[in-house]
């Protein structure tokens, strides 16, 4: 265990010596000081005159806690395309000749380093998330008075989406040994397969009962991990306290991980350096 957290400590170190997670930075900071601002304009007389104390105090929440989505959503999506970008360089470039032979050469062994370097990345991807959910979550407290901490709930469903596509990254970093291949499946999955398959399967089951094509559609929407939805409903259910999630997208997307990640561990194994 000890060997695991040394690796991700190294990994951590090496993200932050990247540009891209700064860059991130500096945008959640520039996306939280605009928000500050606009907020403040917003005049809470013009929201809820005429109503009552209660109903002011109902509808200012609503507003606040739409106002959280509104800002986070579209950044936390940002966050995973650089991330994505930006980390699929960490195995290739750990395999190359020299570096791999070094940690090899290390009291370590490839199943700890590979888990280290997977952690590692996490970590510094759920860094950059806490800093822009805290600060949005910090804005909206002070203006309304509001203070919603399931909110914080998006920090994680965030990195567990990226985390489902790093495994994927990790899996073909390892076979090809390159970046290339890993970080386009990822963009691939992330933009287009994975909401093209949510809406496909509903738009199916509404017009097929039976049939080939709606027998693919359902096992490759159960195959591939279901980001969209990730990011979406399951998203947005628990950071606005709703109880209706359905964990069918989380456990299918988690197995996906195990089963990617495992597999590159496996042929990690079995590599010859």
């Amino acid at each position: 265990m000890n060997n695991i957290w040394i690796t991700t400590w190294y990994t951590i170190r090496e993200a932050l010596a990247r540009k891209v997670f700064l860059f991130f930075l500096g945008l959640s900071a520039l996306a939280i000081i605009v928000s500050a601002v606009v907020i403040n304009v917003l005049s809470d007389t013009s929201i809820i005159s005429g109503l009552n104390q209660k109903a002011s105090d109902m509808i200012l929440e609503a507003i606040a806690a739409q106002l959280q989505i509104m800002i986070v959503a579209p950044l936390t999506s940002l966050c995973i395309l650089l991330s994505i970008f930006s980390s699929s360089s960490f195995i290739p470039v750990m395999l190359e000749k020299g570096n791999i032979d070094l940690l090899l050469s290390k009291p370590i062994s490839r199943t700890q380093l590979l888990t280290g370097k997977f952690l590692g990345v996490l970590l510094v991807v759920m860094i950059n998330i806490s800093f822009l959910v805290l600060g949005v979550l910090f804005v909206i407290s002070l203006r309304f008075s509001f203070f919603d901490f399931t909110f914080l709930s998006i920090i994680f469903t965030v990195t567990f989406t990226f985390a489902v596509l790093y495994s994927l990254i990790v899996l073909f970093g390892v076979i090809t040994q390159g970046s290339v291949l890993g970080m386009m499946s990822a963009y691939f999955i992330f933009l287009v397969f994975s909401p093209v398959l949510y809406f496909g399967k509903v738009e199916f089951e509404k017009i097929i009962k039976t049939g080939f094509l709606k027998s693919v559609i359902e096992i490759l929407y159960y195959i591939v991990p279901k980001t969209f939805e990730l990011m979406g409903n399951v998203t947005m259910n628990l950071a606005l306290g709703e109880g209706n999630l359905d964990y069918q997208p989380i456990l299918t997307s988690l197995a996906f991980m195990f089963a990617s990640f495992g597999y590159a561990i496996f042929i990690f194994n079995k590599k010859d350096f």
